[in-house]
């Protein structure tokens, strides 16, 4: 049998990976106009890390890590999300000791054993910021118009944002204790992991698959997080959604989200676009540096998939593009001019234009097919003729106008066609 790729994975073939290049373009645009920085981390980490971050009473935790022991004996897991391996990185590498915040983006690939469907995958590719050092509600506004934004500017329409807050460490034990009391005489009625949750984590349980579940938590009245806030967790909600409103962000205050991961704390959002299911998404967390062994550090961040962008994106009728050019073809008339076309090539590319030629022995006039496939603008001609007048012939593919130029001077004149001021240095002829 023929070896295949594995199941929930994608090849991202030329043609269809430069709408990739565009969206990663525009993600590092448009935060660095917020002054954010880039941070890269291992794509595997050690399992605790996971554990002890995203939560063993999320599914991810329980259901979906790809996790294994490597030679040395030691549990590591390839990485399910970007927030953990962040705030690991912030502090291991001591960060927090900069004096500011840190706001910090990534694009990296991600790894869920789920079934695969239209926007989701296993291996998965993921961009997404975390700022780390201010628990200020005006970052969140920041932070939640950030992720608007940059779906926005890849083209996404009919946007809204769904917004909560889903508490901390004084309210949330409030909301534990009324949920156990309203449904442990109900317990058996509820799914497994349901079941698991009224002890662990009962908030989450707004944030179950199965109907039954939330028919139940109908019944038994079962109260919403944001109408438990403690008085600093309510003041803080109602300063984001000022913010939000001065600042036209559209959204709605969705009372039973509580997204599916247990570190995040206060708020909390979804963006949504109607006929779709989460586009993207984030909360604050402010005790996860702290689980991850750094000191009590507030934090906030938002993900969004890349696959899943691009595929609401087309459902919509947009795509992202970004034709494929070449500034220049060097075409090769004869065997005399081969070792010539390697040193304009050479020369060309010195100075920052895009060429290319023929390797496998092609007659002049598929040659200048090849250039037309390119998108090239430019096909310079090295023929037997041209090295006996020292001149190649360039010719414009849009005008179809030739001219004879010296082969020190071809550089030069396809940067001065091409629009572009000549520049010092590069690789001689």
């Amino acid at each position: 049998m023929d070896i295949q790729r594995p199941r929930g994975t994608a090849d991202l073939l030329p043609g269809t990976v430069e709408a990739w290049q565009v969206l990663e373009r525009i993600v590092r645009e448009t935060l660095a106009t917020a002054n954010y920085q880039e941070i890269r981390t291992p794509v595997f980490e050690y399992t605790e890390l996971f554990e002890r971050g995203v939560g063993d009473t999320t599914d991810i935790v329980n259901k979906e890590m790809y996790t294994f022991e490597d030679r040395g004996g030691r549990s590591v897991t390839l990485r399910p999300e970007g927030t953990a391996g962040v705030v690991r990185a912030f502090v291991e590498n001591k960060l927090y000791g900069q004096g500011t915040i840190s706001k910090l983006y990534y694009i990296e690939p991600m790894f869920r054993y789920e079934k695969p469907q239209k926007g989701r995958f296993r291996q998965f590719h993921q961009y997404g910021v975390e700022v780390l050092g201010s628990e200020a509600p005006a970052i969140d506004a920041e932070v939640i118009q950030l992720n608007l934004s940059v779906l926005q500017n890849l083209g996404l329409k009919q946007l809204t944002v769904e917004l909560n807050s889903v508490g901390c460490a004084v309210c949330r034990p409030r909301h534990k204790e009324q949920m156990i009391a309203l449904l442990s005489p109900r317990r058996d009625e509820l799914c497994k992991e349901c079941q698991e949750r009224l002890e662990k984590n009962p908030l989450r349980m707004f944030d179950c698959k199965n109907e039954h579940c939330h028919t139940i938590l109908r019944e038994v009245g079962a109260p919403y997080i944001s109408d438990a806030l403690c008085e600093e967790c309510s003041e803080h909600f109602q300063a984001v959604q000022g913010y939000l409103t001065a600042m036209s962000v559209p959204f709605v205050h969705k009372k039973d989200l509580v997204r599916g991961l247990d570190y995040y704390t206060r708020t909390a959002w979804e963006i949504t676009s109607p006929g779709f299911t989460t586009i993207a998404g984030g909360g604050r967390y402010n005790g996860l540096v702290e689980q991850v062994g750094g000191p009590a550090t507030p934090g906030i961040g938002f993900g969004g998939g890349i696959e899943r962008a691009l595929w609401v994106l087309g459902e919509q009728g947009g795509r992202l593009t970004d034709e494929h050019e070449l500034d220049a073809f060097v075409a090769v008339a004869d065997e005399s001019a081969e070792r010539p076309a390697m040193v304009v090539l050479s020369t060309l590319r010195g100075r920052g234009i895009s060429c290319d030629r023929d390797y496998q022995g092609r007659g002049l006039k598929s040659q200048f097919k090849l250039a037309d496939r390119a998108n090239a603008k430019f096909v310079i001609i090295l023929g037997e003729s041209e090295l006996a007048s020292g001149k190649a012939t360039v010719k414009d593919l849009a005008t179809g106008q030739q001219d004879q130029v010296v082969f020190a001077d071809v550089a030069t004149f396809v940067q001065e066609r091409l629009g572009e001021a000549p520049t010092a240095g590069g690789q001689g002829a």
